[in-house]
Order: C-alpha cells, then sequence, then structure tokens
C-alpha cells in the first residue's frame, strides 16, 4: 500500500527561482494524481492545458508525457509511466518514480478536476501577465536606445494578446511532435472536405482545387490592374467564408471543425455602406447601380429584404477607418480575433496603408515594412490574410496584359513575404477597351467587318476572367478559368466548362 503523498511548497522544488510568482503545487500534483487514476479526466477538459502552464518543471515533463502516451491510445499508469522517468534527476530528489505512485494515494483531485486544470491555467497566465508587465516596465525605463512608444505600445499590446490567448509569451520552440500533430489536423480536415480543401474555403470549387483553400498562417498577395475586379473577388471571398461558417453554425458544426471562417474587411479604399451594398448586390441579383439609384421595384426590394434577412447573423466585420497604420490594423485584428474568433483577414489594398513613420521618406522601404506587418500578422493570429495589391502600369505596355509578378507595384519584398500571389485578369475588359467605331448606314464595308470581327470576339470572351496563381508555397502555380457577372460584381466557377479545370504548371 502506497503512502500519502506529501506536496511540499514551491520554493522546495528543484529550480524554482521566482518564488513569489503565482502558482498552486498542491494542485498540479492532485490533478495529475486525477488524470493517472482515470485517464479519462483529460478528454473532459473544458481548459486547453499544456505542459507550458505547470509551474514546477516535473510536473510539466510528467503532464507532457501523459498526453504523448494518450495520443498513442494508450493507457497511462504510474507503472506505464515508470521506465520514462527512472533516469529524471529532479524526481530523484522528490523520492523518485515513488513519486508516481503517491500522486495516486489519496484520488482527491476526482473530486474536481475541471476546476484544478482552470486554476492551473488561471495562474499560468497571471504569470505570464507578470512577465509581460516586467519586460514592459524595463523597456519604458530604459532610455539608452532610440525612445520609440509607439513601438513599445504595439509590442506590449501583441504581448498582451498572447496571454488572452493562452500562449506563452517566451516563444520557445515547439516539439516536432506538436507539429506533426496540427499538419495531420489539416490534412484530416482536406479529407473530410471531399479531398479539396485544408484550409477555410474560398467559396469557389475551382480556386479550392487549386490552391487547397485558404491556409492559417498564409499570406496571400491578390493583385490586378484597376478594374479587373479584384475587390469584388476579395468580396466574395469573405462572404463565402463567412456564410459558410454561418451555415456550419446552423447545423451544429463547432467552429474549430468548420472550412468557414469570420473575416475582418479592412477597407481602405470603400465605406462599410459600399461594400454592403456590392454584398447584396451579389445576393439579391440585383445591379449594384440600380440599387444605388433606387431603380428597383416593389419584387425587387422583396428579394433585398430577403437577403438583408439571410445576412443579418453573417459573422463578416467590416472596418473602413481611412489611413490606417499596419500597427493600427494588427491591434484592430487582435481585438477581433479575441472577441469574435476572427479565422480570415482581408485588406484593401495594402499601398493605402501606412507604415510607422520612420521608414515614410522611402515609399519601397515602407512598403516593405507594411507586407512584413501583414505576414507577422497572419502568424501571430495564425489566421490567412488577403492583401489587395495594385500592380505597375508596365503591364499596358505589352501586347500580352497577363500580369506577372515582376509587374507588383513598388517593392520586392511583397513577392518575397507572400505565400501566395494571385493575379486578377479579364480579357474582355481590354477588349472592351478597343471597340472600333460604330458602323452606321452609309459607311464602308471594312468598317462594318472591322467591328463585326470585334464584336464576336467580345462575345467570345464576355464575362470570363482568369485566377492566375504566380507563387504558390505548397503547390503549382497556374491558371483557374472563372466567370465574372459585372451586372452584381460576383466570380463563380465556370460550370459544365472543359477549359475551368486548364492550368499550366511551373
Amino acid at each position: 500500500m502506497t503512502e500519502p503523498v506529501h506536496i511540499r511548497p514551491a520554493d522546495a522544488f528543484p529550480g524554482n527561482q521566482a518564488r513569489a510568482l503565482p502558482a498552486n503545487i498542491e494542485a498540479e500534483a492532485a490533478f495529475l494524481g486525477a488524470v493517472l487514476i482515470d485517464n479519462r479526466v483529460i478528454e473532459e477538459l473544458n481548459t486547453p492545458l499544456t505542459p507550458a502552464h505547470f509551474f514546477e518543471p516535473v510536473h510539466a515533463r510528467i503532464y507532457e508525457r501523459v498526453s504523448q502516451l494518450l495520443d498513442r491510445k494508450a493507457i497511462v499508469t504510474p507503472v506505464t509511466l515508470k521506465p520514462y522517468f527512472e533516469a529524471d534527476e529532479a524526481l530523484k530528489e522528490l523520492g523518485g518514480v515513488t513519486y508516481l505512485a503517491r500522486l495516486t494515494a489519496d484520488g482527491q483531485g476526482l473530486l474536481a478536476p475541471r476546476e484544478l486544470a482552470e486554476q492551473i491555467y488561471d495562474l499560468a497566465l497571471l504569470r505570464e501577465l507578470v512577465s509581460v508587465g516586467r519586460n514592459l516596465v524595463e523597456a519604458a525605463l530604459d532610455t539608452s536606445e532610440s525612445v520609440a512608444p509607439l513601438a513599445q505600445i504595439e509590442q506590449a499590446e501583441a504581448a498582451l494578446y498572447q496571454v488572452a490567448e493562452g500562449a506563452s509569451t517566451s516563444n520557445e520552440a515547439q516539439a516536432f511532435s506538436l507539429a506533426t500533430k496540427t499538419a495531420l489536423g489539416m490534412i484530416e480536415q482536406a479529407l473530410l472536405s471531399g479531398g479539396h480543401v485544408s484550409g477555410k474555403t474560398t467559396g469557389l470549387t475551382s480556386i479550392n482545387e487549386k490552391v487547397g483553400g485558404l491556409h492559417d498562417s498564409d499570406l496571400i498577395i491578390l493583385a490586378g490592374r484597376p478594374g479587373m475586379g479584384k475587390t469584388s473577388l476579395a468580396t466574395n471571398i469573405a462572404f463565402n467564408a463567412a456564410d459558410r461558417l454561418r451555415r456550419d453554425r446552423a447545423d451544429g458544426i463547432p467552429d474549430e471543425k468548420s472550412v468557414g471562417a469570420a473575416t475582418a474587411f479592412f477597407s481602405l479604399e470603400m465605406s462599410a455602406d459600399q461594400l454592403a451594398t456590392r454584398i447584396l448586390a451579389e445576393q439579391s441579383g440585383i445591379s449594384s447601380e440600380a440599387l444605388r439609384m433606387g431603380k428597383i421595384s416593389r419584387d425587387d426590394f422583396q428579394a433585398l429584404s430577403y437577403a438583408s434577412q439571410r445576412l443579418a447573423e453573417l459573422p463578416l466585420y467590416i472596418d473602413d477607418t481611412p489611413a490606417l497604420t499596419i500597427a493600427g490594423l494588427r491591434a484592430r485584428a487582435r481585438r477581433l480575433k479575441r472577441r469574435h474568433g476572427l479565422g480570415l483577414v482581408v485588406v484593401d489594398y495594402l499601398q493605402l496603408l501606412q507604415g510607422s513613420g520612420r521608414a515614410s521618406d522611402n515609399r519601397v522601404n515602407e512598403i516593405s515594412e507594411i507586407s512584413r506587418g501583414l505576414k507577422t500578422l497572419a502568424k501571430e493570429l495564425s489566421v490567412p490574410v488577403i492583401a489587395l495589391s495594385q500592380l505597375s502600369r508596365a503591364v499596358e505596355q505589352r501586347e500580352d496584359k497577363r500580369p506577372m509578378l515582376s509587374d507588383l507595384r513598388e517593392s520586392g519584398s511583397i513577392e518575397q513575404d507572400a505565400d501566395m500571389v494571385w493575379f486578377v485578369y479579364r480579357e474582355d475588359y481590354y477588349v472592351a477597351s478597343k471597340e472600333p467605331k460604330q458602323p452606321v448606314d452609309g459607311d464602308d464595308a471594312k468598317i462594318h467587318e472591322a467591328h463585326a470581327v470585334w464584336q464576336a470576339e467580345m462575345e467570345r470572351v464576355y464575362g470570363l476572367a482568369e485566377l492566375i496563381v504566380g507563387k504558390q508555397r505548397h503547390g503549382a502555380t497556374g491558371k483557374v478559368r472563372l466567370r465574372f457577372e459585372p451586372r452584381i460584381t460576383r466570380f463563380s466557377d465556370l460550370a459544365d466548362d472543359a477549359l475551368a479545370g486548364n492550368s499550366y504548371e511551373d
């Protein structure tokens, strides 16, 4: 029969230097004892407990090993744990492997394992908060370097966000097993979605098949010349992702299992009501021009009312603050992530964002700072970020107007920082601009013929668009053919078109 466990105070454990930090060693021991008695305790936790949340390093190592064994579907007891800790020097100071058996002696942790886990988690967050506060004070008092209070505020807010998310501010390297587990989760999601989407859906099957959806931590640059419809495509994708999450929630599917996403749309060019008008036009089938001018029938208004009712619960958040800085955008995105579980960020468009001010004397450096900031945001929040970008006028000087990576405007760092670069290209835009003289009765036959040739060409390309994947870290480049309805600014898949899946490879 094992003797009852006697938990020593925090300062008696080896390696604990910060004795005043919030911690409850007894609660950690009682919780571990409950887990070793009944492995199902971990499955029933509401708190995302990890080894990093344990104050005592020995307890952290025990919990990590328990989690690994449970992932392998093994039964974990003091006996099955013994081989892993026989050489643990810190555990020897607590009595060696017999300490594992002593943890299960009284079983008090089984009375309230969830409450114990919550306390361990909360105390870990308090310790992180203490660390953030200490670093903040030290940085604010250090005037030996150039004083940049706004930068310090940005860093403090980022650190506080990580604490709010339960993340360690130390950014320690993670075990490869954890990274592998995350990767397998993404592969499983792609399998369950029918083999196309391992991230968030774009709502367009042809794009999902080409890129596998929108992946967390990715920066996607969506570029095009004015008039190509890049804002329309971005709006379509933002709506589709948010609407998929809304429908999955209605079907009882948890957010983490959905390929939809709560979406933030930062519109630096258009106002929130203009974007809302576009989405209403797409969903009601009424042209946005008719909506703006009020040229609609009663039936149209009923369709509009029905569409607006469906959109009332849409997890889509529009921020139309003008002259937004990259630091301000990141702060707003963090708040939305904390409050609404943000899963996708769209920025329209990159060149309208402002840098910190230190690089404003050099536009190339400022754009580089902004693109790096967007990539950092994607990694920090673990969400895909779609940033729209203008292209240089070099496109207009070529016979073939299809964009290339070298056309990205003002900075090569945009291409470097991006995980994917997409270009929107509509041939009908350029064909329409070349319309010859409209023939009238009595004109030369050549004028009639030239206009007929143009009209035939226009009919061939009208409503067709290409999404050119110019860069993709996850796979091959290529193009996807789409349909574009300019009247309601909506992109959709090409139905029953043999060319829809055509692509070229690197």
